[in-house]
């Protein structure tokens, strides 16, 4: 056997361990949580969104690894089939079309991207569907740097002060925090009364921006009880990063007695910077 063969046959038996290696990372950590949850940090019955949209996240890696697999796979044959034999010279033969080839290198990506878009557009229409009577709606309002919540049907407000900005860290206890009763449909609907500010549950696995003038909303149903993070996610000024709140998920009874101990009234448009702002000019 010649040292060319030789050589081959190592190549041959590198490209194969190293396949078998790749394909059984693959499945085993296909057995994580973590994987499952395409690394996301929350749960699936969080809310009622939180399992859609990790199946639409996960479902989407994994039809683009297999169009990467795939990929990977055409190259290396194509490099591996084609490559230069010992004594050729020149180019290999040319060709000018493949019409079967170019037809269904045009068809299959727009096949993918029409089910992508499909499935997207679909979800994205469950998460932004309103409900017509929520049982909770609640009036947040985003300040630099702050947080205000008006519980409109309980006619009561929170409002919320900037903990961070005296040089001393504040523990999470502190920042201004959303009570929601768990198992209720709720309303949040979203101002700003300044600058443009970006509404953002990492747990919820929604974000929605803030405008000065505009009202946005998200409908969600919180399914668990426990205490979520948030935070500004749109640079609103020096103090942005210390935009913090918290959201507390709780049982029907706690919530009531949380909604007693607010003062009565709303905190409306009248305590925004600009209160002539027309969005449409």
């Amino acid at each position: 056997m010649s040292s060319q063969d030789r050589t081959s046959s190592r190549r041959a038996r590198i490209l194969k361990i190293s396949a078998v290696t790749s394909a059984g990372a693959l499945f085993l950590s296909g057995c994580s949580s973590d994987v499952q949850k395409g690394w996301l940090p929350t749960e699936r019955d969080t809310t009622n969104h939180t399992g859609r949209i990790m199946d639409l996240w996960v479902n989407s890696w994994i039809a683009a690894l297999a169009v990467g697999i795939l990929t990977w796979g055409l190259i290396l044959w194509c490099i591996i089939a084609y490559r230069r034999r010992k004594n050729e010279t020149g180019y290999p033969r040319q060709l000018s079309y493949n019409l079967p080839l170019e037809i269904f290198y045009t068809a299959i990506p727009l096949f993918m991207v029409l089910v992508l878009f499909f499935f997207t557009d679909r979800d994205i229409r469950a998460l932004d569907a309103r409900v017509d009577d929520p049982d909770v709606i609640v009036d947040v309002r985003g300040k630099q740097w702050a947080w205000d919540f008006n519980y409109v049907k309980e006619d009561k407000y929170y409002s919320g002060v900037q903990v961070n900005l005296d040089g001393e860290e504040k523990s999470q206890d502190e920042f201004p925090t959303l009570y929601l009763p768990v198992n209720k449909s709720v309303e949040l609907q979203l101002n700003s009364r300044d600058v443009i500010h970006s509404f953002w549950v990492p747990a919820f696995l929604q974000k929605r921006d803030m405008i000065p003038g505009r009202t946005n909303y998200i409908t969600l149903t919180p399914q668990q009880e426990g205490t979520f993070e948030g935070k500004c996610a749109e640079l609103c000024g020096e103090y942005h990063s210390e935009m913090l709140f918290n959201v507390k998920v709780v049982s029907e009874a706690e919530y009531e007695a949380y909604i007693a101990t607010l003062d009565d009234g709303q905190l409306g448009a009248e305590y925004d910077r600009n209160t002539n702002l027309n969005p449409t000019k």
